[in-house]
């Protein structure tokens, strides 16, 4: 009996042994896993800004890419009305020009053809002038009939009908009896292409234009939108303009035209941006950046754009429950506007998060 109590005495100092050993090593790695863990120091806390995380409505910056184009509104190109050789061409690419002001002359054997015309018809008109001055003097004579007095006139008529024709094709032909003819400019504005110079044979049947005038005091600004940012862009819209040749400088204005249709090759949709012009700054072919403030009517989660930390083609924010508790957030970005950016996430409005140093601080929770 008592070699029995001996050997269960021993099985229980075991069992005793094996527990304490277990629950020793158990708070050694709570131990180990405590003294692991991040804990913000107290010097680095006193500097860190938190922040929490607001439910605004949403609201963003839509940035394309545009070009400044002529207003096509107030340009006119223009085309050879005669053929003929180029004598001279005044008019230089850029020039300011005022309606009327002479662009280029050419030597026309169609302008020869209208002087000779008009030389024609004035004969004829002379002679049946005379003519019709004679048989009325004999009508009235009794030499001549009534019929004859009536064709007389019915020619005359006709021959300054045909004189006033000539005239007027002459005239809208630029005017000239010398066998030149003088391009004006139509319409004031700049000579923003041109296609001729001296020497040249040009034809009313080539179609390609002598020159192309626009007035610059407005100008199109022609933004590009991509499919995925299409549902975003309305008629209406503000937008800001800025371009490499004017570092700092905005130019305000909004969406005029939205075209509805993709450019098969681009796969871009034009939206048309129409800009006063003072002092002409914009120039057409310009390259510029839009920016459209985009406002919806819904809410969004947002957070300061300080608090976003980008890793490994992720973002993340650090959510802030206290010094020892630091929790790595995954989220996705929906839009920035300022220093707002819209979020989504497993995060709720309200949280405290971490907006400044969150990436020094995201460095070391995983190390």
């Amino acid at each position: 009996m008592k070699k029995i109590n001996k050997k269960i005495l021993g099985i229980l100092s075991s069992a005793a042994l094996i527990l304490l050993m277990q629950s020793c090593s158990e708070n050694q790695t709570q131990t180990s896993e405590t003294s692991d863990k991040y804990v913000l120091p107290d010097s680095l806390l006193k500097t860190l800004n938190i922040d929490s995380v607001q439910n605004l409505d949403y609201s963003s910056i839509i940035t394309l890419t545009g070009q400044v184009d002529y207003d096509a509104d107030h340009v006119i190109k223009i085309y050879p009305m005669v053929s003929g050789s180029v004598l001279d061409v005044p008019a230089l690419l850029g020039d300011n020009v005022k309606q009327g002001d002479k662009l280029a002359v050419l030597r026309s054997s169609d302008m020869t053809g209208y002087s000779n015309d008009v030389a024609n018809a004035e004969s004829n008109y002379q002679i049946a002038k005379r003519n019709k001055e004679t048989t009325i003097s004999m009508y009235k004579s009794g030499l001549s009939s009534k019929v004859d007095s009536l064709n007389a006139s019915e020619q005359y008529l006709q021959s300054k009908s045909n004189l006033e024709k000539a005239h007027r094709i002459l005239q809208n032909n630029g005017g000239s009896a010398n066998g030149e003819y003088v391009v004006r400019a139509p319409i004031s504005g700049f000579i923003v292409e041109r296609n001729i110079n001296t020497g040249m044979v040009v034809r009313p049947d080539n179609s390609s234009n002598m020159f192309t005038i626009s007035n610059l005091n407005t100008v199109w600004v022609m933004a590009n939108v991509y499919e995925s940012n299409i549902s975003f862009i309305k008629e209406g819209d503000s937008v800001n303009i800025t371009t490499l040749s004017y570092p700092g400088k905005i130019f305000h204005g909004k969406i005029d035209k939205v075209m509805n249709v993709l450019d098969p090759d681009k796969r871009v949709m034009k939206v048309r941006i129409v800009l006063q012009n003072p002092g002409y700054l914009l120039k057409p072919q310009m390259f510029t950046s839009v920016s459209v403030n985009y406002s919806g009517n819904t809410k969004s989660l947002a957070i300061p754009t300080s608090a976003l930390v980008f890793s490994d083609n992720q973002y993340y924010i650090l959510a802030y429950n206290g010094p020892a508790d630091i929790v790595i957030v995954p989220v996705q970005v929906n839009g920035t506007k300022g220093d707002k950016t819209f979020i989504t996430g497993e995060i709720k409005e309200g949280q405290h998060i971490i907006a400044s140093n969150a990436l020094l601080i995201f460095q070391q929770l995983n190390a």
